[in-house]
């Protein structure tokens, strides 16, 4: 839920990664190009890079600015009659525009699955920039290991980084595994050029605690392992990083915790009950509803943050109904399919016809996404209730959200916390809301996640302050 934006009101994807080398017929469009699109309130910035080798031909490179991902390939690029065209055929993206007579702006739609988007290049001699003045910068005042283990269950390779404070007399240091959002990240749980692992990492370990941050199946130096794996497999992997910190010498053992952001809140609670080796866990923008909830409540708060209307609103919560409906009586993904579609068709017949020009989009974009939320994760994650687990937990818990936070809301899922902790008998545990803060625990004006790569700030301090004086309070020395 770092990135568990609705399915629905998400046509784009946050990864734009492409290609490799271009030949083309003139050299008017050599240079740098910066445009913008801009999808459910998210606004990416990119950077194409034409250039022009000693034997005539050409080449392009794309940086996606808000992501941190620069000088990513272009597969194919042509210039001819000043329309201009580039293809990545691996990710579905296709752009094309037309180059105006002035030679400095190219006006054109960038496609990627359903979306088609304006987007306008217009050529820059400025190099742009992201700003994170809190990612650390080396050398690093603790000790920093590639580490890697296995699930052995799942057979999975996980691959990721160890830091560790350095000896200052004491023995054994406490530690705690970081848990990542939904979607496949690496250990930084890198977003739109926020890296918020690392610098939680960095902040925790400058006070004395080890901290153990992973990339997930089929991310960086991690196996894809099983093609149906569920947030209950993710827990095996958690309980693997578990039993990899028991047989370092510098872990005390009996202080390992556990962090967890949006969806990985939701797995923290899983480990807990599974594991006795769990001293304590921090949940970050975990949810208390269940998936399916958090889905309803998060596609309303951002349409309505991004300007949407209230019939709107009221469409898109209609179809997400009918699909989740569907997905939770009828187990088999080809007639699940049929169904949902049926149903999208018949919504679309019972409305008006200005109801359906609201409602295209929304239909459209759903359409789209089906095969992704009939997966086995999206369909446990749906039907998933964390109360159910979180009244079974017993050991210190922290369970932090901001105010601003819509897409696992503060109000609803912190209080669901609250009272499943109350009723579990649970001695010590901490519910904190924070005024202005987002899903990021970013320092944000409206939530919205449009604004999550415009903010510099990576973790709001107090955020890193509460977590790091919760921690320390509950482990000793030795």
């Amino acid at each position: 839920m770092k990135n568990l934006i609705c399915y629905i009101t998400a046509a784009l994807s946050l990864l734009i990664v492409l290609s490799l080398p271009i030949f083309a017929q003139t050299a008017a469009i050599e240079g740098d190009w910066l445009g913008a699109i801009e999808t459910s309130g998210i606004k990416l910035r990119l950077v194409l890079k034409v250039t022009k080798s000693a034997d005539g031909s050409f080449a392009a490179k794309l940086d996606s600015i808000d992501q941190g991902a620069n000088n990513l390939e272009v597969e194919t690029l042509s210039h001819q009659d000043k329309i201009v065209r580039f293809e990545a055929k691996k990710y579905g993206i296709s752009y094309e525009g037309t180059l105006n007579e002035k030679g400095e702006e190219i006006s054109g739609t960038f496609k990627q699955g359903p979306a088609l988007l304006p987007l306008i290049f217009k050529r820059t001699t400025s190099a742009v920039k992201i700003s994170r003045p809190q990612d650390p910068q080396k050398p690093y005042p603790y000790d920093e290991e590639e580490v890697a283990y296995e699930n052995k269950k799942d057979q999975v390779k996980l691959a990721g980084t160890l830091t560790l404070p350095r000896a200052s007399g004491q023995k054994k240091h406490s530690a705690v595994i970081l848990i990542t959002g939904s979607g496949a990240q690496d250990r930084n749980e890198t977003i739109l050029g926020h890296r918020p692992f690392l610098v939680l990492a960095d902040y925790l370990t400058r006070r004395g605690i080890a901290v153990l941050r992973v990339d997930d199946r089929g991310v960086g130096g991690s196996s894809m392992g099983l093609p149906l794996a569920t947030s209950e497999n993710f827990a095996g992997d958690v309980i693997a990083g578990i039993e990899y910190l028991k047989n370092r010498k510098e872990i005390n053992v009996k202080q390992i915790g556990l962090i967890g952001h949006s969806e990985g809140g939701m797995i923290a609670p899983m480990v807990a009950v599974r594991s006795k080796d769990v001293a304590f866990i921090v949940l970050m923008a975990g949810p208390g509803q269940t998936g399916e909830d958090v889905l309803y409540t998060q596609s309303a708060l951002i349409q309505k943050a991004s300007g949407g209307s209230a019939e709107a609103m009221r469409l898109n919560t209609a179809a997400l109904k009918n699909m989740f409906t569907v997905m939770k009586v009828e187990p088999d993904n080809k007639n699940a399919e049929k169904q949902i579609r049926e149903m999208f068709e018949k919504q679309m017949n019972e409305l008006n016809e200005e109801q359906r020009k609201v409602f295209a989009p929304i239909k459209a974009a759903a359409e789209s996404q089906i095969q992704s939320t009939l997966s086995p994760w999206f369909r446990y994650f749906v039907t998933y209730d964390p109360r159910l687990t979180l009244e079974k937990v017993k050991i210190p818990v922290l369970a932090i959200n901001g105010e601003n936070d819509l897409q696992v809301s503060s109000k609803e899922n912190l209080e669901i916390i609250n009272a499943a902790l109350k009723k579990s008998g649970n001695k010590d545990y901490t519910i904190k809301s924070f005024p202005k803060l987002n899903h990021l625990f970013q320092t944000s004006e409206t939530g919205s996640p449009g604004e999550y790569a415009t903010i510099e700030e990576t973790i709001a301090p107090k955020v890193l302050e509460t977590i790091g004086d919760w921690i320390v309070k509950r482990t000793i020395v030795k």
